[in-house]
């Protein structure tokens, strides 16, 4: 079969009324999740997880996974978009990759431009999205088939890429971002080891042989964490909301934006291919190129549309990118992608260069309804602007009820399990700890994902050889994955002694 047939056969799966209509959900829940500030693409898609493994139970297992992925990648693509609402609006982002547009959409709103610049911020987000999913159609197929070439020794090594990228940049300090790595490789380690049937770190407790869910920590860490950071912590006072008047923009101001949103595209898409790089770089970089192409750089930050234009539309466009390693590779770019690869594994589908032939459903399925879902945002973004500019007044006395439920009910639904519950409460707890002590959760979350992938790649390739490490420095690719690895977590750490900044990710 052709890519086009591929394509196609995805669109009649996309198309599928539960599809669409989880697809429809997804990208409403995930604009919801941006708009709200502190929320996040990473909780919002934890929080859903097990809602998801809830609602698909009743469907084959293929289609379950399908529909539930469908419906994941429609909150992380949907709060990109949400994201613009409070930047704009309030002058707080929604996510981290919506800081960028604080800067110049917030000074359009104080001067009654907010409707151009939330319409400007969601064609962007369209037109960024529409060239991430052709290029993932372009690049999806060569790259499985180049990466079926790959034996254990340059799996290895590619992921230890994947994990070292996110570690690197992850954070305002590497050294905390590693160390919370580790913790995650050491908790993927909990468990009956699969090869040698010992039991590793489980202390005799039963409960613990199955190891450690995925679905537990990052429900914790992540929602639950935030719930504990809002109750804690004193509220900042309320800002009062631009008023949003006339919603289309002028033919100037979609002159004027036509240019950083075709750059913003492909600069966005190729830094989201990047792992570890993500939608906040993205965005941050496409600001700064349209500043410094800019005839009138000295109008950015005063309220030019050419400073919510790009990086809205390079947020998207990263957010899209950062899929192709995920499906093609089996290596997540990000946190909230890491996120996604965990929810793909719990249907016991695993992402990776055979997702194209053993399960075709599922990779072209998720990437056709990517395409329906733009178009559902741009129809819904428009027009319904201020209805989710409302959500933003939501109470938090009603707000942090909904999320403690949705997480207790969904993590006991999946695993049944009290002990579980405990954990979930555990991991709420300690994610507001390591957040407010600057310990970024990410790289925990990548590194118990990975985890167990390096050490059977490790294991497979060392059986080969009889116990010589030297298969991962003789194999050119192997080594190159290596070097980039090291120069990777070394590049930042010469930078910091040098005393230059290190322009941070935190999600994405």
């Amino acid at each position: 079969m052709t890519t086009i047939e591929y394509l196609m056969n995805g669109f009649g799966t996309a198309l599928i009324w539960y599809n669409l209509l989880f697809a429809f959900v997804g990208v409403l829940i995930g604009t919801a999740v941006g708009v709200l500030p502190g929320i996040g693409p990473m909780s919002g898609v934890a929080l859903l997880i097990p809602v998801t493994a809830t609602i698909t139970g009743g469907l084959p297992p293929e289609q379950a996974a399908t529909s539930a992925i469908i419906l994941l990648a429609g909150v992380y693509y949907g709060a990109m978009y949400g994201g613009s609402t409070t930047s704009i609006l309030l002058n707080t982002p929604g996510e981290s990759s919506s800081v960028v547009t604080t800067l110049d959409g917030y000074q359009m709103a104080k001067k009654g431009r907010a409707g151009s610049a939330l319409s400007i911020a969601a064609i962007g987000s369209f037109v960024g999205g529409a060239v991430t999913i052709i290029a993932m159609v372009l690049l999806a197929e060569p790259l499985s088939n180049i990466a079926l070439k790959f034996g254990p020794a340059e799996y290895f090594s590619l992921m230890l890429l994947g994990l070292a990228a996110v570690s690197g940049l992850a954070g305002k300090s590497v050294t905390k971002a590693l160390m919370m790595t580790i913790c995650g490789l050491l908790i993927g380690t909990i468990g009956i080891d699969n090869v040698s049937g010992i039991a590793r770190f489980t202390f005799d407790i039963p409960w613990l042989y199955q190891g450690i869910e995925f679905l537990t920590i990052a429900v914790g860490l992540f929602a639950l964490g935030e719930v504990f950071k809002t109750i804690l912590e004193k509220e900042e006072e309320e800002e009062d909301i631009a008023k949003i008047n006339n919603l289309l923009p002028s033919k100037s101001e979609l002159k004027e934006s036509a240019g950083p949103i075709a750059r913003g595209s492909i600069l966005g898409f190729f830094i989201g291919i990047l792992p570890g790089a993500g939608a906040t770089l993205a965005s941050f970089f496409s600001y700064l190129t349209e500043k410094r192409i800019s005839k009138t750089p000295e109008k950015f930050g005063t309220g030019t549309i050419a400073g919510v234009a790009a990086p809205e539309t390079a947020n998207n466009a990263a957010s899209g990118g950062a899929m192709i390693p995920l499906l093609t590779l089996g290596i997540p770019g990000s946190g909230t992608t890491a996120i996604l690869m965990g929810a793909l594994m719990m249907y016991n589908v695993q992402p990776g260069p055979l997702l194209f032939d053993d399960h075709p459903d599922v990779a072209w399925g998720l990437i056709a309804s990517m395409f329906i879902g733009n178009i559902m945002l741009l129809i819904l973004n428009l027009p319904l602007v201020k209805v989710f500019a409302k959500i933003i007044l939501t109470p938090k006395k009603y707000l942090l009820p909904i999320i403690i439920a949705i997480s207790i009910f969904g993590v006991y639904a999946v695993q049944v399990s009290t002990y579980d519950l405990l954990l979930l409460l555990a991991c709420g707890v300690l994610g507001y700890f390591l957040s407010k002590n600057d310990y970024p959760i990410a790289p925990l979350v990548l590194g118990l994902v990975l985890g167990p992938m390096i050490e059977n790649n490790m294991r497979r390739a060392l059986t080969i050889t009889d116990g010589d490490y030297s298969i991962f420095f003789t194999r050119p690719l192997s080594l190159t994955f290596l070097i980039i690895t090291a120069l990777w977590l070394l590049i930042p750490v010469f930078m910091k002694m040098k005393g230059k900044k290190v322009i941070i990710n935190v999600e994405g």
